[in-house]
This record gives C-alpha cells, sequence and structure tokens, in this order.
C-alpha cells in the first residue's frame, strides 16, 4: 500500500515535514509512505494550465495517482490553510485531461501541527472542505492536531513526544484499514 505524504509547508525545518517523517517510520506493516514538499509548484494559473502542467506539477500529480491513498501534513498560517500547500492543492484537483477531479473516491487523511494552543484544527476543517468539493474520500478520525510543536520536536526534528507518538500511530493504522476498506 502506497501513500503520499504532502507537507503543505515550504521551510527545510518545518514541524510538518518532520510529522509527516514520523508517519512513515509509524506507518503499518505493509504501508510505504513517501513525503514529498510542494518546492517548485507554480502559482496556479490557468494559462500556464493550458500550456501543459509545470514539470513540478507533472510529478507530484504522477506520484499522487499511484499512490493508494494521500495523507497531508496541513500548517495552519493566520488561521487558515497555509497558501502554498492551497495552491498545490488546487493544481492537483484539475482533471488533467480526465472528465473529473482526480481526488474523487481518492482516500485522504490529514494531520498538522502547530506551535499554537489548537493546533492546525481550523486549516485542517479548511482542507477539509476543499476535499469534500472535490469527491476525496477523507478519513473522519481520528484526528491529529499537534499543539505547541516547539516542545514535541528536538532539534533535529524528532517527533518525541510519546503520547503524540502513539495519536500519529493510532492515524497511520486507521488510515491503512480507511485504504483498505474503500479498495475492497
Amino acid at each position: 500500500m502506497k501513500v503520499l505524504a504532502i507537507c503543505g509547508s515550504l521551510r527545510r525545518g518545518s514541524y510538518n515535514r518532520s510529522l509527516l517523517r514520523t508517519t512513515a517510520a509509524l506507518a503499518p506493516a505493509g504501508m510505504e509512505v513517501e513525503v514529498v514538499g510542494i518546492e517548485g509548484v507554480p502559482l496556479f494559473d490557468e494559462d500556464l494550465e493550458k500550456q501543459g502542467a509545470p514539470e513540478a506539477v507533472a510529478n507530484l500529480r504522477r506520484k499522487g495517482k499511484a499512490a493508494d491513498g494521500l495523507l497531508f501534513g496541513c500548517p495552519e498560517y493566520n488561521y487558515g490553510i497555509a497558501g502554498p500547500l492551497k495552491n498545490a492543492f488546487d493544481w492537483l484537483s484539475r482533471p488533467d485531461g480526465e472528465p473529473r477531479t482526480p481526488f474523487v473516491g481518492r482516500p485522504v487523511a490529514l494531520l498538522g501541527a502547530s506551535m499554537s494552543l489548537i493546533g492546525t484544527a481550523r486549516a485542517q476543517l479548511q482542507l477539509r472542505q476543499s476535499l469534500q468539493g472535490t469527491g476525496a474520500l477523507t478519513m473522519p478520525s481520528p484526528e491529529v492536531f499537534v499543539i505547541r510543536a516547539q516542545d514535541k520536536f528536538d532539534a533535529e526534528g524528532t517527533l518525541t513526544d510519546q503520547p503524540t507518538r502513539d495519536a500519529v500511530a493510532r492515524l497511520m493504522a486507521a488510515f491503512g484499514n480507511w485504504i483498505a476498506k474503500l479498495k475492497g
């Protein structure tokens, strides 16, 4: 089972990038998680799209289509979804010559980390709304909102907080079951 984990932050030392690396380490047996960034994805522009998908977009689309499920590491900026993540999502949601969005019927899960006291709850809610509009099958629970991320990761980006690691492991096990249920 292949999962493409998309980091919605451009920062190299992003807590969300570290969180996604943790999902790969805690994935259940039989699940392979590939963590990718969205660096190089240009601003969405229909005129540019008509010329053909830029290479960064085409690469992300190829990987997304080859995956059994998509996992979004969702940062929160100013009480909402991060601009770079929304931009990448907008590119990915386009049909690319197909009759419908590639998200239709696609198993998706979300998680996120923030330095705030409520984690990324608002951003995840906004992304869930966009995913619903594209026909994605977003896993309803468990949800993971890593709060006070600066206290839960060490200087190398390793998630050191055991309760949070346990929550991530539960999410990944549930996501594996979600994918299997929807594929079966």
